[in-house]
């Protein structure tokens, strides 16, 4: 069955493989791009590239052994950097091979923390990545030339590609399939690993929610009573006037302390009990957007998905854990 787009040869692959390997990472990418695939014309080759001497561990116990080093990285048409432990410093002789590969337009596909190899080594200057939300800000010190998204689930940049968490780097990889071969080939491959065929890079990350500010006084006191009604109509008016602040004091207090406007804060809560609700709660979307505070579920339905990119059906589907409709 041919669904290719007729490749002129098979292009080759390098996944990196290093002392501490993020072991996920390093077999979605194996299993992703190593696996024959009859089924599809002038499938990848795949080579698993130690980076140093080995024996190599791995999380979990596992050693790693590669019949291929780093000369081998010279033929690499794409090169996956299966996570890199943020602290870990590159060789001077790999330093070499990925700037060899950059220069004669080799491709980087960088699962989470990986694109901290490429940015410490200068090759996110001027390109758009992204990395697991837990790293987004060490990500902008030590890329401060790179255009960083948060909270995506991937980013392609002409040679520099990035995902953010572990499993979100099987999405990137889809779309790196997808615009190889085309949307038939990236089916036959998710289907064959029992995931959904595609995903949009642009949705949102699910970030948890995050921890209360440590705020005192009256505003600490405010945050506290609107997170348990939000259902109310707040508004900077009513919000001033339960702190018995001026509302220009409201909105001054909110900048300083939380780093968003009132109305920002509030539509953030109302969507993380929202999530919270489609998680865990057996109420209808039209129950949820009232309880939320968003009172119709157009309008919870059209913050939900400007804030995450994906529907309250959508996120229900994928995270109640009784799949409720």
């Amino acid at each position: 069955m041919d669904v290719s787009k007729m490749q002129n040869y098979p292009k080759r692959v390098a996944v990196l493989a290093y002392d501490q390997l993020c072991t996920f990472e390093f077999g979605l990418s194996v299993e992703i791009f190593a696996t024959p695939r009859p089924e599809i014309d002038n499938w990848y080759t795949c080579q698993t590239i130690a980076v140093e001497p080995g024996p190599l561990r791995a999380a979990g116990g596992l050693i790693v052994q590669c019949d291929s080093q780093l000369k081998d990285l010279a033929a690499a048409d794409l090169i996956i950097i299966p996570g890199w432990p943020p602290a870990k410093a590159a060789s001077d002789e790999l330093k070499a091979q990925l700037y060899a590969a950059r220069l004669r337009g080799a491709q980087f596909m960088a699962i989470c923390s990986g694109i901290f190899l490429l940015a410490d080594l200068g090759l996110t200057t001027h390109k758009t990545i992204t990395t697991h939300w837990r790293y987004i800000e060490e990500l902008r010190s030590r890329a401060p030339d790179a255009y960083i998204e948060e909270n995506v689930l991937y980013c392609t940049d002409s040679q520099i590609m990035s995902s953010a968490g572990s499993a979100a780097g099987i999405d990137l990889a889809l779309h790196v399939i997808r615009a190889e071969f085309g949307t038939q080939a990236a089916n036959i491959v998710a289907q064959r690993l029992v995931l959904p065929a595609h995903r949009e890079g642009g949705q949102k990350q699910f970030v948890p929610r995050p921890v209360a500010q440590n705020t005192n006084g009256p505003l600490a006191n405010l945050l506290d009573h609107v997170r348990t009604t939000l259902d109310q109509n707040w508004s900077v008016k009513s919000m001033a006037a339960h702190t018995v602040m001026s509302e220009r004091t409201v909105i001054r207090r909110f900048a300083e302390t939380i780093g968003q406007s009132p109305a920002q804060w509030l539509i953030a809560e109302r969507i993380y009990l929202a999530r919270e609700l489609l998680e865990n709660a057996q109420m209808s979307v039209d129950e949820i957007a009232l309880r939320t505070g968003f009172k119709t579920p157009e309008t919870l339905r059209h913050h939900f998905r400007k804030k995450l990119k994906i529907s309250p059906t959508d996120y229900r589907r994928q995270f109640n854990a009784n799949n409720a409709a």
